[in-house]
């Protein structure tokens, strides 16, 4: 039975997009949830991928990961389709929306989208929203980074699913179609969480702890570095990446953290979730004080210290480190 829809404002937009449309579509889930179910939580730095001149940086898996994942883990079914045809793209949707009232999750591109804040519009084309009626040329959406709903005209929203570039959204669109009455929930999050684990300890040096401690070693080198614009310009990028790309690196702690909690419902052993709970929350307050140490760096760059924000984020890996370590015995 497919319910009301109801709007809410969430931590992430795709954690939050999945949570909105199964909760619709008959099967409760949480944000948090949906985060943690699908392994989510990971950390990357690749400076051979570059994004403005700038390492690549990610605090969570690749885009689509959450909308993917969740059908396989669940066993539930979505319809999920890209278009090459723009027009084919948007009478679809306004089928959907209009004469069969679904509501729909979409990928878009921050910059193309008008109500978002000018100083919040940049080229990042993984933002999920949800669209859930049409009044006249424009779409009624819930953005879960939203308090409210908002509306979007047909030209603007086109403009926003089509967007060129790294992670181009391609009209990309998705729908549960089908969600199984019995689920074991319990053998799900184990596995999650073990996969998580694993991910996060990997012996790839430039993902997971290994990564994070890989970026505190760039940070370090940066103090040798003569041009101020270029050292302003990386600790910028880092910030941006960890706190606003997303919910960031310290919010992504903190839903993994909940999603822990959430966890000791379902029989799996509470102490061990309880430590490593508390031992995320701790990284996610850390990754924060990281952010402002590099944002307070890159306002005063006579005040730019390598070494201490290095530091700071060593703590971080070191705290997840011994997270994950319990994580992987459950």
């Amino acid at each position: 039975m497919i319910n009301e829809f109801t709007h809410s404002q969430f931590a992430h937009c795709e954690s939050g997009v999945v949570s909105t449309l199964l909760s619709h579509y008959g099967l409760k889930v949480s944000e948090p949830m949906a985060f943690g179910m699908t392994s989510t939580l990971s950390f990357v730095f690749l400076p051979i991928i570059k994004l403005n001149n700038m390492p690549l940086i990610a605090y969570r898996d690749l885009p689509k990961n959450i909308v993917k994942n969740i059908e396989k883990i669940l066993g539930i079914k979505v319809f999920k389709k890209q278009y090459k045809d723009i027009l084919e793209a948007n009478i679809e949707l306004t089928r959907l929306v209009e004469e069969e009232n679904k509501l729909v999750g979409l990928q878009t591109s921050v910059f193309y989208l008008p109500y978002m804040p000018e100083n919040m519009r940049f080229h990042f084309n993984a933002h999920n929203l949800l669209v859930y009626g049409k009044d006249g040329k424009n779409f009624k959406i819930s953005d879960p980074v939203f308090e409210d709903v908002v509306e979007c005209s047909e030209k603007d929203l086109t403009k926003a699913r089509f967007a060129k570039g790294v992670f181009a959204p391609k009209g990309f669109i998705y729908y549960p179609t089908y969600i199984p009455k019995n689920i074991d929930f319990s053998a799900i999050l184990r596995k999650s969480i073990k996969k998580n684990a694993k991910s996060m300890l990997t012996p790839f040096p430039y993902a997971g702890i290994k990564g994070m401690k890989k970026l505190a070693k760039a940070i370090e080198k940066l103090q040798n570095k003569k041009d101020e614009r270029y050292i302003k310009n990386y600790l910028t990028h880092i910030v941006r990446m960890q706190e606003e790309i997303g919910t960031g690196g310290g919010g992504f702690r903190f839903l993994y953290a909940a999603f822990l909690q959430e966890s000791k419902e379902f029989g799996l052993d509470n102490k061990k979730l309880q430590k490593a709970s508390e031992l995320i929350v701790e990284s996610g307050d850390t990754l924060r004080l990281f952010a402002l140490k590099c944002v307070e760096s890159a306002k005063k760059i006579e005040k730019f210290n390598a070494k201490e924000i290095s530091e700071v984020l060593i703590k971080a890996s070191t705290l997840e480190e011994e997270a994950f370590k319990i994580l992987k015995t459950i």
